[in-house]
């Protein structure tokens, strides 16, 4: 593998203005999971009710998959850096309202999970913006590096966050860790102001905010690639996804180890996606980006099944730590299908279908399969969900072998693959 091939993960940070998006998301990032797990304590202390703790946990997580349309269709609409500034200055907003009310001794449980929904809300109208932002930052042929580092850096705060709120709340106190994500969300309002994006693509839609909601979804289903990605991430988020909420209930019942071992799996998950994100861009530059997102979509159901059977907790964490580098390759290679394939003019709102296929189908998959791993053993039903996702793949495989190419950019692609000096065909690629 060539220096230029190992190095092609880190090519985007070479673009100003992405290096300036990353770092600040970053820096983000780490704000928000310190602040999660804050929320989390601060709830548990204020009522001593788990029902309290998972009510604020939907909450934050919910808004994804109903608001994201909301904010696709405005992304399209509206000049992009203008509304993720906007967004972001909502959320800092809310984190403040929480240090403000901590610090005043006024905090309760319905105060705060109304300013966790309100900030959810806030984070969920700007994702599609953000996503939709990277096509213009990077080229082309770096894009998929792009969204891996994107990843890499969710999953790096994701280690960090809750390591740094464990020392901020043992010196400090909530106050001081939610005001810490408040200055944190000035690292993104910074970038953005320095960011130089094209003007937005002509609107050529006089309609109402749901009727380009619908214009989405009919480009989404009637664009290949944007379609399968889409349906891909379903089936994903309905058969595989739930390990993610299921850490807990296995480390307790398979491993009888409930803090550490959630602790520890948890860690190893974030570990092997950081590492995986990190090496998804310089295997697709040797071995081709839709070849390697095939393969993984094969590995991962395989890899579920080595975790699900896992006999001891050191076994179950080597396999989660594979597992989380295979799962950021799926959801880094679907998420690379829809940006590359969306008209520009739609891409905001195509990519929000995508986060709403995973933001509201993964909760559904995770409350089905724990229900039914309460009843049958959660090794069958991890590990029976992987069986099918398996079979779908291998059968989809058999039965259409030629679909897989609406994973390919269909411009670049055809470019490299029509023979000169014949024009390009409008179905090449294939």
């Amino acid at each position: 593998m060539s220096r230029a091939t190992r190095l092609a993960a880190f090519r985007p940070l070479r673009q100003r203005d992405f290096a300036l998006v990353w770092f600040s998301a970053l820096v983000s990032n780490v704000g928000t999971w310190m602040q999660t797990v804050a929320v989390g304590v601060l709830i548990v202390d204020l009522t001593g009710q788990a029902g309290w703790t998972g009510l604020v946990a939907a909450v934050a997580f919910l808004p994804i998959g109903l608001l994201s349309p909301v904010g696709g269709a405005m992304a399209d609409r509206v000049d992009r850096r203008r509304w993720l500034l906007a967004t972001t200055v909502g959320e800092t907003a809310c984190a403040a309202g929480l240090a403000l009310l901590t610090w005043s001794g006024h905090a309760t449980a319905p105060a705060i999970t109304g300013l966790v929904l309100l900030g959810g809300c806030m984070a969920a109208l700007g994702l599609p913006a953000f996503q939709a932002v990277l096509p213009d930052l990077v080229p082309r042929e770096d894009l998929l590096a792009a969204s891996s580092l994107s990843l890499a850096q969710y999953n790096l705060g994701r280690v960090v966050g809750p390591a740094l709120a464990g020392v901020v709340l043992a010196v400090g106190s909530y106050s001081l860790a939610f005001a810490l994500n408040a200055f944190s969300f000035g690292a993104v309002i910074v970038a953005l102001a320095f960011v130089r994006l094209p003007p937005p693509a002509p609107d050529r839609q006089d309609v109402s905010l749901w009727g380009r909601i619908v214009a989405g979804a009919r480009g989404a289903a009637a664009e290949p690639g944007c379609r399968l990605a889409i349906i891909g991430i379903a089936v994903t988020a309905l058969l595989l996804s739930p390990f993610i909420a299921l850490v807990p209930a296995v480390a307790l019942k398979l491993f009888h180890n409930a803090k550490t071992g959630t602790s520890v799996l948890i860690t190893a998950q974030g570990v092997g996606a950081v590492v995986g994100a990190l090496v998804l861009a310089s295997l697709a530059a040797r071995y081709g980006r839709r070849r390697l997102l095939v393969a993984d979509l094969a590995l991962l159901p395989v890899v579920v099944i080595a975790y699900a059977v896992s006999p001891t907790l050191a076994v179950a964490t080597v396999a989660i730590l594979v597992l989380g580098a295979a799962y950021i390759g799926v959801l880094s290679g679907l998420g690379t299908v829809v940006q590359l394939r969306a008209p520009a003019e739609l891409r905001a709102r195509i990519l929000s279908l995508y986060m709403v296929a995973l933001g509201v189908v993964y909760p559904l998959g995770a409350v089905i399969q724990g229900f039914l791993g309460d009843r049958l053993g959660l090794r069958t039903v991890t590990a029976g969900a992987a069986v099918i996702f398996l079979a779908i793949v291998l059968t989809v495989r058999a039965v259409r072998p030629g679909l897989a190419a609406a994973f390919d950019d269909p411009v670049a692609e055809d470019v490299v693959l029509a023979p000169p000096p014949s024009p390009v065909s409008p179905g090449g690629g294939m």
